[in-house]
């Protein structure tokens, strides 16, 4: 049984409720339906739009500093290969369902189209590059000293987590996604924890009790295999909210999102103790997803000032041991490279990237300058392994070196 069906029959039940119990349950009703429905054919471009038809949310306020874009045209790869074939880069982009793409090379804009009735205006939901936002604010956070050493055990930030399957494992080791930590995503299975995170997403619940609630895995030591847990990152949430004594809205207004150039306000969708879903609740424009990568690309630093420590940064996409390194490895349930919530593609070249389900990328590559923004509605994200990964890595290379390539040429053209 998928996870929709299982809310579904909890929907059946809440109506009979709402009955009962009138308008008090109008607000979680309808949420439930949008999140039973969230991912259908016929609503999901238009949700991943408008998340906050879906959650309740909290709101990041832009500034009036903006960093600006130079409006730059040029054109894309008609084709770009993967595995010795030819593919066609409009086909790819229909295929995946893509619903933005934005290409910058320095500070020029090369590219923008949004596609499948959605607007350079639309907030659209980050799922899991999220991620990569909350490992920026807290490599600030240990720049700044709140944290002193990443192998020290979360509990010693966060006692709540005591006799929880993160009982004394490293900050590191849940920052790079090898926490040891069980996480099962049987949907068949009424209890499993992915669909008990389900019914806290639907019905309302604690995230940082989710978070408790998991346990070991008897089969891995933390810092021995790289196993995707998405709750980890929410953990980290927990050690930077104790480590800082501030909310996450609190601290990443002040160090990162008020400093980012944004045009655009952004927001977190929440639980419904109002705690923003870090691991993957962020919506915002797609130009300033791509001003989040070109921070990166820049070590860091705009505007005069070093916003995220350039030592963070190289950390972050560096993996450090045997199970976090890009290629085929058996101590890992991917063939992509992982930093501290980043991505690295096999063989990267300057390449790293932060990824979200169902099509998100912000992909970096320095050694052309080019920061490229995909956002999508790709329900076939997840098939054949997560093949439609290396398919979009094979594509954006093609465009980083496409758009080089005409940058010398115009150069040239002008001399």
């Amino acid at each position: 049984m998928s996870l929709a069906k299982t809310l579904g029959r909890t929907l059946g039940a809440a109506v009979v409720i709402a009955g009962v119990g009138g308008a008090i349950f109008h607000t979680e009703i309808r949420q439930l339906y949008h999140t039973v429905t969230l991912f259908n054919k016929d609503v999901i471009v238009e949700h991943f739009s408008h998340m906050d038809d879906v959650a309740p949310i909290k709101t990041l306020k832009s500034t009036d500093s903006v960093r600006s874009l130079n409006s730059t045209p040029r054109s894309l790869p008609e084709s770009f290969e993967y595995k010795g074939d030819k593919r066609d880069l409009s086909e790819w982009l229909t295929d995946s369902s893509t619903t933005a793409l934005v290409v910058i090379k320095g500070e020029d804009l090369l590219f923008e189209d949004y596609f499948q009735g959605t607007t350079p205006l639309d907030k659209r939901i980050s799922w899991s590059m999220a991620k990569s936002f909350l490992s920026a604010l807290f490599g600030i956070a240990v720049e700044e000293g709140y944290i002193k050493d990443l192998n020290a055990p979360v509990t010693d930030y966060v006692p709540s987590l005591i006799g929880s399957g993160y009982d004394g494992i490293s900050i590191k080791n849940v920052l790079q996604m090898s926490s040891g930590v069980y996480f099962d995503e049987d949907y068949g299975d009424f209890n499993s924890d992915i669909n008990r995170f389900g019914r806290v997403m639907a019905l309302g619940g604690s995230f940082d009790e989710f978070a408790a609630s998991l346990n070991q895995d008897p089969q891995h030591e933390q810092g021995t295999f790289m196993h995707y847990v998405s709750i980890d990152t929410h953990v980290i949430g927990m050690v930077l909210r104790a480590a800082t004594g501030k909310t996450i809205m609190e601290y990443m207004q002040e160090k990162l999102w008020s400093k980012l150039g944004t045009e655009q306000d952004a927001y977190y969708i929440t639980d419904s103790t109002g705690e923003p879903m870090v691991l993957g609740g962020l919506n915002m424009i797609s130009r300033d997803y791509a001003r989040m990568g070109m921070l990166y690309r820049d070590g860091g630093q705009y505007n005069g000032e070093q916003i995220v420590p350039a030592k963070w940064i190289e950390d972050s996409i560096t993996p450090d041991a045997p199970h976090l390194m890009p290629g085929k490895r058996d101590t890992a349930t991917t063939n992509f490279g992982y930093g501290y919530q980043w991505w690295l593609p096999e063989n990267p070249d300057q390449e790293f990237l932060a990824i979200g389900i169902y099509g998100q990328y912000i992909f970096i590559d320095r050694k052309h300058d080019v920061v490229i923004v995909k956002n999508s509605a790709h329900r076939e994200f997840m098939e054949n392994d997560y093949e439609s990964k290396d398919l979009a890595v094979a594509a954006f290379r093609a465009i980083a070196q496409k758009v080089s390539e005409n940058g010398m040429q115009q150069t040239a053209d002008t001399q």
